[in-house]
């Protein structure tokens, strides 16, 4: 079972969700591939990918949250921040070749901190942009 951009997740901002779409299936490939026993050969690929995107999601959302004058725009950022870090150190300890599934469900577990962030975060800064 996959990441969908449900309801519950939407913001209402289409830049935000077309790129919460976006990263969805980026990590449902690496779910999938991994559920046909072809993680370990995707997962150098996945990390790069995932911390390339997040790095350019978290700066569009950031200048949204600029350009609008967003009011928790500092505690967006220190979530923002915080979870890059996390997951650096998350990705550097995961071996290029023949990673551990331990080491995928970490990863995997820190996807769902994002998703708890866009659940409710994201959906505040939603509501505040259509308030503009």
């Amino acid at each position: 079972m996959g990441y969908e951009l449900t309801k519950e997740l939407e913001t209402g901002n289409v830049i935000i969700d077309n790129e919460h779409r976006e990263l969805f299936k980026a990590v449902n490939n690496i779910i999938d591939a991994c559920s046909k026993g072809q993680g370990r050969n995707i997962t150098a690929a996945a990390i790069k990918f995932l911390l390339e995107y997040v790095d350019k999601h978290f700066a569009h959302e950031e200048q949204l949250q600029r350009d609008n004058k967003y009011p928790d725009m500092a505690g967006h950022k220190a979530f923002h921040e915080s979870y890059k870090k996390q997951l650096k150190e998350i990705a550097s300890q995961i071996p290029a070749n023949n990673p551990a599934i331990a080491d995928l469900v970490k990863l995997n577990g820190h996807v769902a901190v994002l998703i708890n962030h866009i659940r409710i975060e994201d959906k505040k800064l939603g509501n505040f942009l259509k308030q503009k």
